[in-house]
Parts: C-alpha cells; sequence; structure tokens
C-alpha cells in the first residue's frame, strides 16, 4: 500500500499505536514550503521543524544562536506545504530554560503558527516543563542522549551513554520524560544497546538518530539525506542523493549557456505577431549584435 494512503492524516493516538502494532515510524525535518510538501508527498510520518534550521539554512555555526521568531518564521511556511504529516516544532535554546510560564508560552506561539507538537531537549530536568505543556493540552516529543543544544557543557558532539553511570542516567532521563507525558522521545548518538533497552522499556515511541535500528522510527536532518550541506556527514546518515553535486553541476552549465550565448534560444523566447513585426521593420527581426556598431 502506498504510504500516503495508508492514513489521511497523521496524529498523536496513531503515532502511539504505531508502537503497539511495530511499525516504524519515519521522521524528517523541513524548513520551509517546498520542503515541507516534498517530505509530506513522500508519505513521512513527522514533520519536524528543526532547529538544525540554524545551521543547513540560516549559516549558523550551532543550533544555539536560533531564536523562537526565526523558528516560528520557518515553522509557518512549512505548514502551508504539510497537510498529511504530524507537524512538530522544535524549541530552540533559551525557549525552555527560564520559567515554565516561558516555555509555556512560546509553546503557544508553536501551536498557533500550525505546529501540532513541539519538541524539546534534556531529561529529568525538563519533568516540570513537559508536564506544564501537556497540561496545556500541548503535545510533547523529548530529546536525550546527544542534545546539541548542550554541545559546551558535553565538550563537543559525542556519543553518550558509554559508561555504567551515564547509561543509568539516560534511562532514567527517558523514564521520566515519559512520567511526564511526552508522547515520543528522540535518542541521538548514543549506542545502539542502549537505545534498544530503552525502546523496550518505554510505552512511547522512540525516534532514533544515531541510536541504531531497534528504535520505533528513524529521523534525519533533510540536508544531509540530500547531500546539500557544506559540513561532512555523520557516521549514522545515509545519503540517499547527492543534490548539491546537482546543483552545483547545473549552475556552471547556465553560467556557461549564458556566457556563450546559448541561453535562452529562440524557442525560449517570445514573440512579436507577425504583422507588427513588418511595421516595425528589418529592426525587429535583426539579432542584436548585428546592429551594435563596429569599433
Amino acid at each position: 500500500m502506498d504510504p500516503k494512503e495508508a492514513v489521511s492524516k497523521v496524529t498523536v493516538p496513531l503515532i502511539l499505536e504505531r508502537k503497539l502494532r511495530g511499525e516504524k515510524i519515519t521522521c524528517l525535518t523541513a524548513y520551509d514550503c517546498p520542503t515541507g510538501w516534498l517530505v509530506d508527498e513522500a508519505g513521512i510520518d513527522l514533520v519536524l521543524v528543526g532547529d538544525s534550521l540554524a545551521e543547513v539554512v540560516l549559516g549558523y555555526e550551532s543550533t544555539l544562536p536560533v531564536t523562537s521568531e526565526e523558528m516560528l518564521h520557518h515553522l509557518r511556511a512549512v505548514r502551508r506545504g504539510v497537510r498529511r504529516a504530524l507537524l512538530i516544532g522544535d524549541l530552540p535554546y533559551g525557549a525552555f530554560h527560564v520559567t515554565e510560564e516561558d516555555t509555556l508560552r512560546v509553546a503557544i506561539q508553536y501551536m498557533k503558527a500550525g505546529a501540532e507538537a513541539v519538541k524539546l531537549e534534556g531529561g529529568k530536568k525538563r519533568f516540570a516543563q513537559i508536564r506544564r505543556l501537556v497540561d496545556a493540552e500541548i503535545p510533547v516529543v523529548g530529546h536525550i542522549g546527544l542534545t546539541p543544544q548542550s554541545l559546551h557543557a558535553m565538550g563537543g558532539y559525542r556519543v553518550q551513554g558509554k559508561t555504567l553511570e551515564s547509561a543509568s542516567e539516560l534511562l532514567a532521563d527517558a523514564q521520566a520524560i515519559e512520567d511526564a507525558g511526552a508522547f515520543a522521545l528522540v535518542l541521538e548518538g548514543i549506542p545502539r544497546e542502549l537505545a534498544a533497552m530503552i525502546t523496550r522499556r518505554l510505552r512511547i515511541p522512540t525516534i532514533g538518530i544515531g541510536a541504531g535500528p531497534d528504535c520505533d522510527g528513524q529521523v534525519l536532518v533533510l540536508h544531509d539525506l540530500l547531500g546539500l550541506t557544506l559540513r561532512p556527514p555523520a557516521k549514522f546518515v545515509r545519503r540517499y542523493a547527492d543534490l548539491g553535486s546537482a546543483a552545483r553541476e547545473a549552475l556552471a552549465r547556465f553560467r556557461g549557456d549564458v556566457a556563450a550565448g546559448r541561453f535562452p534560444s529562440d524557442a525560449e523566447s517570445y514573440h512579436l505577431p507577425a504583422a507588427l513585426r513588418e511595421q516595425l521593420g528589418r529592426e525587429a527581426v535583426a539579432p542584436v549584435s548585428a546592429a551594435l556598431p563596429v569599433r
């Protein structure tokens, strides 16, 4: 069955049912109307307007600088392209680090902009924020493991959960996020075996990125998948296309065709009606180069 025909609209209850039925969940990022439309048309279940926007679209060095206002601008654009998938907005750094009411205020802005859920990073320490959002009927996706907004505290983009202590901490974080009321949990940059343990223990689905194949679903950054980023891909990225090379080749061909006068051709041009050409005389049909004075 075509994935787009399987369900007319992806909802939170449907995502929870997917785990119970053992059906894999797909998730990709999108940052504007065209990418939202493409991902949605492909039958992807979850579309995430990720704070990776900061790096792959806005050119920042990390996710930290992106603001709620910038995220909202792109969220509204993606909303116009998505119809079937469940649309999730990523809360940026600073949006949930002060008070629960600040978190709620930003999340409400996201929902009014068209989000159907929000995602935030962190484990047990985010329990109160997640609970507050869920109490306000805002669906929440958690995110633990390698959390990019914590890159300075972690000492860079490092795989997490490789010691007994850190693995135990992540297991506790995962349970706390489920207990707080989140309906799904992103596991990023952790060992496959640990991700499998968390997936087995939780009632809510896990969405992996660099966490192995045993999670209930998988997410990638769209630009990584399509080969549209300048940075070297992470180990867990599978490039399904190399649109960057294709784009560079197309741009070079365009430049060459314009420089050589091959673009546009006569067939790609509009023309005057024959009667008007006759009235205007020879100048209307002579090429511009022929009319240039010899120097």
